[in-house]
């Protein structure tokens, strides 16, 4: 059993980001993934994530309790079984919510580090405050300099324990804010539980990146039809985001989003096929559903990991 204290002991982000962009390197497709399986459940919802690819296969089976935190407990729980892929012979049973809390954030930090600016430390709007938000911020400071966090949170103390966090990191400026923080942002993140949009997408400067990664439900949003408009659209898949993601589906069924205007996948932008984009015009937005080829990726890298400690 790898626990959630050895998934952290074992990898560390900028790890996790190279062990993705290693499995797309190598040839895995996202869009021959097949579909995760949403089931509602009395406490929330569970979630069943198949992935094969070479010689491993795994599957995560999840739960997302909305009623968790209130108890003390994480949202999200679940166990990951990678397996041989030639004989789907069990080798490794990982926590499941220490590797949604690893992986997630390093999917977001690989299209940060092929789509944020390279040339200044950024400015970063933070929004939430769960695992999720500690995450992003370990895996975004292993692809980019920060200059300032700006964390907006619907819990003040926790927003100052978080910004507090960001300092000991080594980000002096940092703090909570509001919203309208997003004006002078280079970097917005969302990785919060909201159904609704957080922001004004008419106040995101031209040239920032938008990452949202908190929802998979086509009927949730974390950003409002007007930035999709405005922005540069990436996604993990086409078919992943045309068939889960509410941030792209609700815009489109109001007319202002066409699947044709996906600029790229991530696959794209780590082999460079995307061509020159030349002068930017507007923010660029990647929205991440998770798919469960990017939690195969990370445990066998954990399990690599925990064999080189034997």
């Amino acid at each position: 059993m790898i626990d959630a204290a050895a998934v952290r002991r074992l990898l560390r982000p900028a790890d996790a980001v190279e062990a993705l962009a290693e499995a797309l390197s190598a040839g895995l497709d996202p869009e021959a993934e097949p579909a995760r399986t949403a089931v509602p459940v009395p406490a929330g919802e569970l979630l069943l994530m198949p992935a094969a690819s070479g010689s491993w296969a795994g599957v995560k089976i999840a739960g997302v309790a909305p009623g968790n935190p209130a108890r003390g407990l994480p949202r999200i729980t679940g166990s990951y079984l990678l397996l041989d892929g030639t004989t789907l012979t069990p080798l490794a049973l990982v926590d499941g919510a220490a590797l949604t809390a690893l992986r997630t954030p390093a999917v977001s930090a690989l299209a940060v580090r092929h789509l944020a600016a390279r040339d200044r430390p950024l400015r970063l709007v933070l929004f939430g405050s769960g695992p999720q938000a500690y995450g992003h911020l370990d895996a975004l400071l292993a692809v980019r300099d920060v200059a300032e966090a700006v964390v907006v949170a619907r819990d003040p103390e926790r927003g100052d324990a978080l910004a507090a966090y960001a300092r000991g990191l080594g980000v002096p400026e940092s703090g909570t804010g509001a919203p309208e923080d997003v004006v002078g942002a280079d970097l917005v993140v969302c990785c919060t539980t909201a159904r609704t949009p957080l922001f004004d997408g008419r106040l995101v400067p031209d040239g920032s990146v938008v990452v949202a990664v908190g929802s998979h439900e086509p009927e949730a949003r974390e950003t409002d039809t007007v930035l999709v408009r405005r922005a540069e659209v990436y996604v993990e898949s086409r078919a992943a985001a045309l068939r889960e993601a509410g941030d792209l589906l609700i815009p489109a069924a109001e007319g202002a989003f066409v699947p044709g205007r996906v600029a790229g996948t991530l696959a794209d932008l780590v082999a460079g096929r995307l061509p020159d984009r030349g002068p930017v015009t507007g923010p660029r937005f990647f929205k991440s559903v998770g798919m469960a080829w990017e939690d195969l990726a990370v445990a066998v890298a954990l399990y690599r990991a925990a064999g080189s400690e034997t």
